[in-house]
C-alpha cells in the first residue's frame, strides 16, 4: 500500500507496539500486556487476544530492526506453529510504500490445514482488510500506488 506521509512518520507509527491493538478487529480483543522499553532488535513484548474465540497469549520477538527501512517481528509463543511478519518501508513519490510479508503455518498438520481452509484463512483476510481501513484513517488515504 502507498501512504501520503514521509517514511520516518509511517515507520514510527508501525513500529510502535501501542498502535497494534487499534489495527486489529475488536473481535480479537487484543491487549498489549508488556511493551518493550525501546523498540529494537531483540525486543520482546506480549499480547493477549482471542483467537478463534479462545484466550491466547502472543509473545513477539523483534528479530530485525532497521529504522526507517524495515523490521521483522516473529511469534515466539502463540497460536501459530510459525509466524514471521516483515514490514518494509520504501520512499515512493511524495509518500511511502509499505510492504508486508507474512510467512505462517498452523500447528497440527492436516487438522491445521483444514482449520485454515474452513476458518483461519477467512479470519486473516478480514483482519488484513480491517487493518487497511484503520491505516487509511490514521495515515491515509491508502492507495495502491503513488498518485
Amino acid at each position: 500500500m502507498w501512504l501520503p506521509k514521509p517514511r520516518s512518520e509511517v515507520f514510527a507509527f508501525f513500529a510502535d507496539p501501542a498502535n497494534l491493538p487499534s489495527l486489529l478487529p475488536p473481535s480479537l480483543r487484543v491487549r498489549l500486556v508488556t511493551r518493550p522499553p525501546t523498540m529494537a532488535a531483540g525486543a520482546v513484548f506480549d499480547l493477549r487476544l482471542a483467537w478463534l474465540g479462545l484466550p491466547v497469549r502472543w509473545r513477539v520477538f523483534i528479530r530485525e530492526y532497521d529504522p526507517p527501512v524495515r523490521f521483522l517481528d516473529v511469534q515466539v509463543r502463540g497460536p501459530y506453529a510459525r509466524w514471521e511478519h516483515r514490514h518494509l518501508f520504501l520512499p515512493e513519490g511524495d509518500g511511502t510504500r509499505v510492504e508486508d510479508r507474512v510467512v505462517y503455518r498452523l500447528p497440527l498438520g492436516v487438522l491445521g490445514r483444514l482449520a485454515h481452509a474452513l476458518v483461519v484463512g477467512r479470519q486473516l483476510r478480514a483482519m488484513w482488510a480491517y487493518r487497511r481501513r484503520r491505516i487509511d484513517e490514521a495515515l491515509g488515504p491508502v492507495r495502491e500506488s503513488a498518485p
